[in-house]
């Protein structure tokens, strides 16, 4: 009987890197670790030095880890951050000589698919079709609309770093502040195709969703057991991200189930979250553990 090929997938975002190494559906391996690859791209066009440090640094851990497993494939994908950085082939140079592979800077469309493909597979049967994923990045925002695959989807440019940087700079916000970023997210939603009001259901992914449903259920840490899969009430989310956005950062991380690198940013992703919400005709959403990272996994035992 031919054994199962043991695979590693990296999801280096804006914010966050990601690995898993498994045999699938077995996982041997999930980390996370956040760098802010992304620091000041919106404003600069390029990746900081200090940012790429960071990040090289994360992809040596991975390296060490990868290389006490007998893994097979690896692919290392990268999405809004080095996609939009004009310095993007120091950072592609970073990662083939750490880990010996070519790093795709995969295009907004190939990280919907991805991510609607992880997703799907944590997802009970029972959630209604079609459903709305919602993948709220630090660079880039998807909405993935489909039943057994991708029917429309869009990659916007709007996420927690990059709407952070742009316009909450008074901890907390002030009330232009917030209103200056839902008008932003607002535009990008009225131009995307992907309507919200389509799906029969919701579903979360990737940390800034994950996040805030761990707030509505007020856990006393970050567990994803408990996350994956728990549906909370469109009007708990909303009042959640409304207390949240008004928080100054130093009690964001008094929040047990939030991760400090994630303090201050939060607040721009859950006003995303919050206004595709708005959108949907819906009265719950469920979260997902399963994301990019296993979509990507996946993809390379079933290619």
């Amino acid at each position: 009987m031919r054994q199962p090929l043991t695979v590693a997938a990296i999801d280096c975002g804006t914010n966050t890197i990601k690995l898993l190494i498994g045999a699938l559906p077995a996982v041997s391996v999930h980390e996370a670790r956040m760098v802010r690859l992304g620091q000041g791209v919106d404003r600069t066009g390029r990746l900081a030095d200090e940012a790429l440090e960071r990040t090289f640094a994360a992809i040596d851990e991975f390296a060490a880890l990868i290389a006490t497993h007998q893994v097979d494939r690896i692919r290392f994908c990268a999405t809004s951050a080095s996609r939009d950085a004009s310095n993007a082939a120091v950072f592609v140079a970073g990662v083939r000589e750490r880990l010996g592979v070519e790093p795709e800077v995969i295009s907004g469309d190939e990280e919907a698919a991805l991510a609607f493909s992880g997703a799907l597979r944590g997802l009970s049967p029972s959630v209604p079709r079609p459903v709305l994923i919602v993948d709220v990045g630090g660079g880039s925002t998807e909405l993935i609309l489909g039943t057994t695959a991708p029917q429309a989807a869009h990659s916007m440019d709007i996420g927690s770093v990059r709407l952070h940087e742009r316009h909450l700079h008074s901890d907390p916000p002030t009330a232009a502040e917030i209103a200056a970023a839902v008008s932003d997210i607002d535009a990008a939603l009225d131009a995307c195709p992907v309507d919200p009001a389509a799906a029969a259901a919701v579903v979360g992914i990737a940390g800034t969703a994950c996040t805030v449903v761990a707030g509505v259920l007020d856990l006393p840490a970050y567990d994803r057991d408990r996350i994956d899969q728990a549906t909370v009430s469109v009007a708990a989310v909303q009042d959640f991200v409304r207390d949240l956005v008004a928080m100054p950062v130093a009690e964001r991380l008094s929040l047990p189930y939030l991760h400090p690198g994630r303090a201050d940013v939060i607040g721009a992703g859950a006003l995303i979250v919050s206004r595709v919400l708005v959108r949907t005709n819906l009265t719950s959403m469920t979260a997902s553990e399963s994301d990019i990272l296993e979509g990507i996994a996946w993809s390379l035992v079933e290619d």
